[in-house]
């Protein structure tokens, strides 16, 4: 029998390239946006209306829209190894969130499907951004149930560490509307959601200081509580993520959102969604 010391890091390079791949797909899934490539296969589930690839009629826009598509196929077989290498550790709830995981790969297949087939509608496309995020928070968990599976606590920084998260969530989702309204639609002929950019800048950069300001202070709650220091340490990584975040989003609004710059924020914004969890976790399930 295979030594349950293998298996458990067996389990968690799994685990860690579930995160990569989930966070990857954010980066090249904007790269078709900002690329203007969306369309670049104009049906689904083929490419064209007579293949399944855009052979014959490759150009720069299906060569990249179609090779985001492939990348599924990489995220598959991340999520089939997670799972078996949750099985293999025995532990009930790995595999369940490993199952969680996996059942999220062909819904984010449906979810860009349906994208194409409406024209990129900016509403879809933001669901297909957000729950690329939510799997990333959901490796995260993978990988500390897997690593520090202690009982949760509750008390004042938890219930701080909950209302973190959810101002995070409240930042990720003002920020697609505000995409949404912008100049980036994936496709010249695409709609965007009418709303005010300008406007919705506005809401979304005060999320990002209440977000800020929450996360300042469950750091300075968890001083006070002289809580562990790993605690301590994925908060203050945390708040650097967010003021580089933060630096990045200001440059890019007052230089007419660069395609560059773009691309960097929706990393940044995978990023957050991982540190944002981990903070919680780390709260909420201490060391023993």
């Amino acid at each position: 029998m295979t030594d349950p010391a293998l298996r458990h890091r067996q389990a968690r390079w799994a685990g860690w390239a579930s995160l990569v791949a989930n966070t990857g797909i954010v980066v090249t899934g904007g790269a078709v946006r900002l690329t203007g490539s969306g369309l670049g296969c104009p049906t689904w589930p083929r490419c064209t209306e007579d293949d399944f690839t855009p052979h014959g009629a490759l150009d720069f826009h299906s060569a990249i829209e179609f090779g985001n598509r492939l990348l599924t196929f990489v995220l598959v077989a991340v999520a089939v190894l997670t799972f078996v290498a949750a099985v293999r550790t025995g532990r009930r709830h790995l595999v369940g969130l490993a199952a969680v995981l996996a059942a999220g790969i062909p819904l984010q297949a449906v979810i860009g499907g349906i994208t194409v087939l409406t024209d990129l509608n900016p509403w879809i496309v933001s669901l297909h951004l957000l729950l690329s995020m939510a799997l990333v928070g959901l490796s995260v968990r993978f990988l500390q149930v897997l690593d520090r599976p202690t009982p949760a606590v509750g008390g004042p920084a938890t219930t701080l560490a909950w209302i973190v998260l959810a101002a995070a969530w409240v930042v990720l989702y003002l920020g697609t509307v505000v995409t949404g309204s912008g100049p980036h639609a994936g496709d010249a002929d695409s709609p965007r959601n009418g709303l005010d950019p300008l406007q919705w800048s506005q809401l979304h950069a005060d999320a990002v200081f209440l977000y800020l300001g929450l996360t300042i202070g469950l750091l300075l709650c968890l001083m006070a509580v002289r809580a562990d220091r790993a605690a301590v340490r994925v908060v203050v990584w945390l708040l650097v993520a967010q003021l580089a975040q933060g630096v990045i989003g200001f440059v890019q609004y007052f230089n007419d959102l660069p395609e560059l710059l773009v691309g960097l924020h929706m990393l940044g914004a995978a990023t957050l969604s991982a540190l944002t969890t981990a903070a919680l976790l780390r709260v909420r399930h201490p060391e023993a």
